[in-house]
């Protein structure tokens, strides 16, 4: 349809202004203001970090719904998806290798913002008579700035990117996962569609705790299958290793190496995909985090700084060291070869020395992580959207919102979808602006919470 066309094609225009170098300015500076502003407390807190999420310092009558590990592990089933398989793919097609490198800066800089986002996600959640937990920027803007117009315009984004990127794009990637999995097999995207949606209903029905109970056995799993065979590549090639890491900083820093248009184009796309892969300075992960059993703000911000680091330091790098590795850049390139296409392609072609099979398990690695990932995020994000519901229309509006998501995973799975990863992408950026802006005039809160927290910790 014309209409259709021309609305996908202004909206795409509109989502490439809104993700072009003044936003990215923006959510990378503000993470970078608070990394300097909060003593690099990505580097001081990262032991502790991995201490909290062990359950060492977990107590039970602490108020809050799950763990510290179920909190991470749901925020992560939100964030580690699409970004890792076909992000990364794209940030490489697009910018070079040297991308690669301005993403682990995103994810540096982005964890000084997921410390203190959800830090303040715990500081001002609602707590309600029955024990559960409502939290999330928009609790952030009304109880601790007072600004209830910008609480209600991000939940009204987060509730409007629920039903994009965090459903429809999801589920059909999920049917794409599948189709490369099973590359003989012509999976019925109907079909797919309605056992998804009963896969997500049963879960997201029981609330968080079921979501945050069943994200921390699925997105381990995936993740450490997926980095697995990653590894098994990047082991058997380890020699190229640090030629690989070399090429990707000398095309990120050495105008000569790259021309001085490469290294700009590397630094934006690598940004741009890095922070759609981690998601840090969005405000989604904080709604996630404000569930977290533990009456220490400044601990559940340190256990959602390892998000950025886990999602882009860790699985991010795994895909673009197989990429580079493989020689799938530049004019090596084959035609028209981009995203998760190029993933599967490089995958494929490392798994070699396995024979016949190699193709076989390469496209299968790569395809039912897709699937996996995407079936993970969709659980988080209806959690995000439920919040959001709530906190716009009331407890009533909780069990209508599941439903209409649900629905909507089937719809998702069956139609094209440019123009709701256009509309998601514009809706993603609008959550950032009223996040960013309760980050940025409460900096000197999350200071306090942090001085006053190492203060009664000698140990740290």
């Amino acid at each position: 349809m014309p209409f259709l066309d021309n609305l996908t094609q202004t909206l795409g225009i509109i989502a490439g202004y809104f993700w072009g170098i003044p936003s990215i300015v923006l959510l990378v500076g503000t993470g970078l203001y608070l990394t300097i502003k909060l003593r690099f407390i990505q580097f001081r807190g990262f032991k502790h970090a991995t201490e909290l999420v062990s359950g060492k310092f977990d107590k039970k009558e602490d108020p809050g719904e799950v763990s510290h590990f179920q909190a991470l592990s749901t925020a992560l089933s939100a964030t580690v998806g699409t970004g890792n398989i076909a992000g990364v793919a794209t940030a490489i097609a697009l910018g070079g290798p040297g991308a690669v490198f301005w993403m682990w800066i995103t994810a540096l800089v982005g964890m000084a913002t997921k410390y203190a986002s959800c830090s303040l996600a715990v500081k001002f959640r609602h707590i309600h008579t029955d024990g559960s937990v409502s939290g999330g920027p928009m609790y952030t803007l009304l109880n601790g700035l007072k600004m209830p117009k910008l609480a209600a315009m991000f939940a009204i984004f987060t509730l409007i990117a629920s039903f994009g990127i965090g459903n429809m794009v999801q589920a059909n990637s999920v049917v794409d996962g599948l189709a490369r999995a099973l590359p003989n097999v012509a999976p019925d995207k109907t079909v797919i569609g309605f056992i998804m949606a009963i896969l997500v209903g049963l879960v997201i029905i029981g609330g968080i705790k079921r979501i945050a109970k069943v994200a921390s056995i699925v997105v381990p799993f995936m993740a450490v299958a997926y980095c697995g065979i990653a590894l098994i590549i990047l082991g058997a090639n380890y020699e190229q290793i640090p030629a690989a890491f070399g090429t990707i900083i000398n095309l990120a820093l050495n105008p000569m190496a790259a021309g001085g248009a490469a290294v700009g184009a590397a630094m934006q796309y690598g940004i741009a995909r890095g922070v759609f892969s981690n998601e840090a300075g969005l405000g989604s992960a904080p709604i996630a985090h404000a569930s977290a059993r533990t009456n220490e703000p400044a601990r559940e911000g340190m256990v959602a700084m390892l998000g950025p680091f886990i999602d882009t330091i860790i699985i991010c790098s795994m895909t673009a060291l197989v990429i580079v590795i493989t020689g799938n850049w530049g004019e090596a390139r084959p035609d028209n070869v981009t995203g998760a296409n190029l993933t599967v392609l490089s995958f494929g072609q490392a798994l070699a020395f396995a024979g016949s099979w190699g193709e076989v398990i390469g496209h299968s690695v790569v395809g039912f992580g897709l699937a996996f990932f995407a079936y993970s995020t969709m659980i988080a994000w209806s959690y995000y959207g439920d919040r959001s519901a709530e906190f716009l229309f009331g407890k009533k509006a909780i069990l209508p919102y599941r439903i209409v998501f649900v629905v909507l995973i089937v719809v998702g799975a069956s139609v094209p979808l440019e123009l709701v990863w256009n509309f998601a992408d514009i809706a993603n950026m609008l959550m950032a602006v009223p996040n960013l802006i309760s980050l940025i005039l409460l900096a000197g809160l999350v200071k306090k919470l942090t001085d006053d927290y190492y203060q009664r910790q000698p140990n740290l």
